[in-house]
């Protein structure tokens, strides 16, 4: 992936423990015109079968860039990632991983010819992590595209070619051999470590392992044999790199292609392999079953010793080879009758069980901003792991620090069962959205209401104020006289410097344009060091409101008496004290919920501090959330927005009344036109209005 992979590789949804040294599967070449590093040695034969391997795959790679979404601190954070797919079809269809593109918000493809296109996703497969795109096809247009070949002919030492986009860079090549055609990474209990999803990756997977150089960015790209076949999707690298077989990858994508989803059938069975300590040499160990599954209603026991099934002998001695018999199992048609034969007490069995299908492990994650949290519906592996009696609830994933949620006492959070609001029974998110309507609608701050939730066996009742507070505009403060313009304290080191040891005061910065100190000639460098002849007390740093103090005593209109230092004169000087300008902090705000960011009025100081002219017009990004839509269309703070929409913003009034009529819009793109210090800039904003409307924002 690219400079956003270390964001993703954190992301909840991926088991870190080992992915951040997992999910790098890119390739990244040094070559010459070949594409293949010139201090290799090759026989004139190997590397003319080089060239034509990559002349028949390169022109069908792609450079894909995604907006991903990631769960943290129950917020749903966007960020910016890439990686690689290989077009499989002349129609179109792009192959590549889940982890790439299969939850992303936005895709764009870049082809071999360097042409940028939007890619629609068909189908995603988190099991074996692989996702299918489908480029635009109009006018009947044709791709190139690469082709299948046979994982399963594929040898140890065979040489093979890792392609793609390493890094977000152009496309590249690197040269290396088969070392391993059943990769497996399994921890003590047998079960694959790569978690994506909730899905459990090398439980179905045996990654063909080698040694081409790949580095963050070819994650789906292709591994490629000197025929120029597609052997291989790059997934994986732990100091090999690891590609998902080609005959995994193109049964996923055409069931994908076919249907937009692959169907298993789960049985519930839980296998591994034959103890060491066992008599037995041939079958494979049943550590349990799943409550209600498939295998608990056979009466498959712990203990028993699988021999056969489904009308296949089972031999399931090494870890190597539990991968097939999960797909031997999962590839059964959903609703049939298999037939199992097992050893128990030294005695066969015959069994009989019905498959289902398999459901995924993990619902959709929503972000829920009234409540401060991310949730998802329970799915029936939740129910199992949380020892649920059904599916009724909304499981939260995350909360917000500082959230409604969070601030609620019991606090709400992670793992926690939402079970009842008001009194009302929620069953998934999308009951709690509807409630959450219901008792925010109409209301301007947020509402206390009694929730019950469970936290492993135990209910608990908290109150949660469910809304997304106003926000607190500062309190204007009472203007008073003052004198425009910026100083800092005449130090006693800095008078004895100057000669004028026994003179206090302060020495001016600034003087602000198109004031009344401007009109009479105050200047850069002046010390005044009296205020209608009263010395003023100032000689140390911590002593610089000393001055501004003696000024506010004043009625506003009032003419006071200067005494000004200028180099060796002292004279001087009547001013009628104006009344002073608003702060910064006393600006009003307008804050967008949906994109994230804040703005502020523009007050006088901000003018001249960046020189901008006194008709200047526009609003100051004042805060920018990050993960939000605002900043990853690259909103800044400090940013001057000039116009939204292609409207002029005059104040942060006008800016709420056009965010509101493009909410009504929904357009694809909202263009803010800024000034970021002495440059002109566009910004275009990309939303997923329908994440938003699911998310109850």
């Amino acid at each position: 992936m690219s400079r956003a992979f270390s964001s993703l590789v954190r992301g909840p949804a991926l088991s870190f423990a080992v992915v951040a040294a997992l999910l790098m599967t890119s390739s990244c070449a040094m070559w010459d015109r070949t594409g293949i590093g010139s201090d290799l040695k090759l026989t004139p034969e190997i590397r003319e079968a080089i060239e034509t391997a990559i002349s028949a795959v390169k022109p069908a790679l792609v450079r894909i860039h995604v907006v991903q979404v990631q769960y943290s601190r129950g917020r749903a954070v966007k960020y910016e990632a890439s990686g690689s797919g290989v077009i499989i079809s002349e129609d179109g269809y792009v192959i590549t991983n889940h982890h790439v593109a299969g939850k992303a918000t936005e895709i764009v493809c870049t082809l071999s010819n360097k042409e940028e296109v939007e890619a629609e996703r068909v189908g995603t497969d988190p099991l074996t992590d692989i996702t299918v795109l489908k480029l635009p096809s109009d006018d009947n247009k044709r791709y190139p595209f690469a082709r299948f070949g046979d994982s399963s002919k594929l040898k140890v030492g065979d040489r093979v070619l890792a392609m793609g986009s390493p890094l977000n860079l152009s496309q590249s090549v690197t040269l290396g051999i088969a070392s391993n055609t059943e990769l497996v990474m399994l921890d003590s209990s047998y079960r694959s470590q790569l978690t994506v999803e909730g899905e459990r990756v090398g439980s179905i997977v045996l990654w063909i392992g080698h040694d081409a150089q790949i580095y963050p960015g070819n994650s789906g790209g292709p591994l490629v044999n000197l025929a120029g076949k597609i052997i291989g999707i790059n997934e994986i690298r732990m100091g090999l790199g690891g590609a998902i077989p080609s005959n995994i990858a193109r049964n996923v994508s055409e069931e994908l292609i076919e249907n937009g989803k692959v169907t298993r059938s789960s049985t519930g069975l839980e296998i591994q392999p034959i103890l060491k300590s066992s008599e037995d040499k041939k079958g494979a160990l049943v550590a349990g079953t799943s409550e209600d599954s498939p295998a608990d209603k056979a009466g498959f026991e712990p203990g028993d010793i699988l021999l056969r099934f489904a009308g296949q002998d089972i031999n399931v001695r090494y870890p190597e080879q539990l991968p097939r018999f999960i797909q031997l199992a999962s590839a059964i048609p959903v609703g049939s009758e298999v037939e199992a034969i097992v050893r128990r007490d030294g005695e066969k069995k015959r069994l009989r069980l019905v498959t289902e299908e398999r459901q995924r492990a993990r619902e959709d994650t929503h972000e829920l901003k009234r409540w401060g949290i991310t949730a998802r519906d329970i799915s029936l592996l939740d129910s199992k792991e949380l020892q649920r009696e059904d599916r009724n609830g909304v499981i939260v994933y995350n909360a917000r620090p500082g959230g409604p949620c969070n601030e609620a006492k019991p606090a709400i959070r992670s793992r926690d069962v939402i079970t009842e609001v008001k009194g009302e029974p929620v069953n998934n998110v999308a009951d709690l959205l509807k409630i959450t309507d219901e008792i925010t609608e109409g209301q301007d701050e947020p509402v206390p209401v009694n929730v019950s939730f469970e936290r492993k066996t135990e209910k608990y009742m908290t109150v949660v104020k469910v809304g997304i507070k106003e926000l607190q505009q500062s309190a204007l403060e009472v203007r008073k006289a003052w004198l425009p313009v910026a100083t800092q304290v005449l130090t006693r080191d800095m008078a004895e410097a100057l000669g004028i040891e026994d003179r206090t005061g302060v020495r001016v910065t600034q003087v602000y344009p198109g004031t009344e100190a401007e009109e009479i000639g105050l200047q850069v460098g002046d010390l005044i060091v009296e205020l209608d002849g009263e010395a003023i007390p100032a000689s140390y740093q911590e002593d610089y409101e000393v001055f501004p103090t003696m000024v506010r005593q004043y009625k506003v209109g009032s003419e006071v008496e200067l005494t000004v230092l200028r180099g060796d004169e002292e004279s001087k000087i009547k001013v009628e004290l104006p009344v002073s300008q608003r702060l910064e902090r006393e600006m009003k705000k307008y804050r967008n919920d949906r994109f994230e960011f804040t703005v502020r009025n523009v007050a006088f100081l901000d003018k001249v501090r960046a020189k901008w002219e006194p008709d200047v017009q526009g609003v100051l990004a004042h805060e920018v959330v990050k993960g939000g839509w605002a900043a990853l269309g690259n909103l800044a703070v400090g940013d001057l927005v000039k116009e939204v929409d292609g409207q002029p913003v005059t104040d942060v009034d006008s800016v709420e009344e056009i965010m509101e009529k493009i909410a009504e819009r929904e357009p694809e793109h909202v263009l803010f036109h800024v000034l970021r210090g002495i440059h002109n800039m566009f910004i275009e904003l990309e939303p997923d209005w329908e994440s938003e409307v699911q998310s109850g924002s």
